[in-house]
């Protein structure tokens, strides 16, 4: 199986594509306020549900979807509702692609595209007009990070950044928070735990060969003993509402 097949299974039942509820993405689209005609991307859109909720609570902005792994269900939902004259999905790399400022940029659980959550808030930057809006996930660290949390996640010690890390670092590129909301250990069990059930969900009753299925049932086990036995209660995820600062365009 292609590893895009198995990020789309997983994501079957959680679309989201991060450890937030629904009612919670919707709070934070609600914070932004585009105005009519405005133009918005999602950087690394993943499974594409972030920019439709996007264009759903706007119905006077238009977006542009950039994934490198676009799933095969994106235009099928997008036409179910009533989006698809409003976006276009582009199978790019997002850290290279390239179409001018946008009033809204998205770019949210994408950071490993960009090399880290500092390189991706310059890509965001780079991409919004003066005075745009702007929101942003990413993983952050809850306290210092055990070895097993660390060998789970594979990943060095300062990987990401603690909430107030995360905070700096978003001042520090000429953002102001305008709202944002810390994942709930319950919000992360949902993700994963569906993550992994949605996988071996179809390697049991959908898989078309053996090897469909161990290499589901392999993915299914692995990811969730990396949050069961390492990353839990250590990893924590933080989307911010941002606004661009840096530069006065008032009147």
């Amino acid at each position: 199986m292609e590893r895009s097949e198995i990020f789309d299974i997983a994501h079957l039942r959680h679309p989201i594509g991060a450890p937030v509820a629904p009612e919670r993405l919707r709070e934070l689209v609600g914070w932004l306020s585009p105005a009519d005609g405005a133009r918005a991307v999602d950087l690394g859109c993943g499974e594409v549900e972030w920019l439709q909720e996007l264009l759903l609570a706007h119905p006077g902005t238009t977006g542009v979807g950039i994934g490198h792994m676009l799933p095969a269900s994106a235009a099928r939902r997008t036409d179910e509702r009533g989006l698809s004259d409003r976006v276009r999905w582009i199978e790019a790399d997002a850290a290279t692609w390239d179409d001018g400022a946008f009033d809204v940029v998205l770019c949210v659980g994408a950071s490993h595209a960009f090399g880290g959550l500092d390189a991706t808030l310059g890509a965001v930057r780079q991409r919004l007009r003066p005075g745009g809006q702007a929101l942003v996930g990413d993983s952050i660290r809850e306290g210092t990070p055990s070895d097993s949390a660390l060998a789970a996640l594979d990943v060095p010690a300062d990987a990401y950044p603690d909430l107030a890390g995360f905070v700096r670092a978003v001042r520090a590129h000429g953002f102001e928070p305008l709202f944002g909301h810390v994942s709930t250990l319950a919000e992360w069990d949902d993700y994963q735990l569906s993550w992994a059930g949605s996988l071996v969900d179809w390697a049991v009753r959908e898989a078309p060969t053996a090897e469909d299925r161990a290499q589901a049932l392999a993915a299914a086990r692995g990811n969730r003993d990396a949050w069961l036995d390492g990353a839990r209660r250590e990893l924590g995820f933080a989307t911010f509402v941002l606004h661009d600062v840096a530069t006065d365009v008032r009147d």
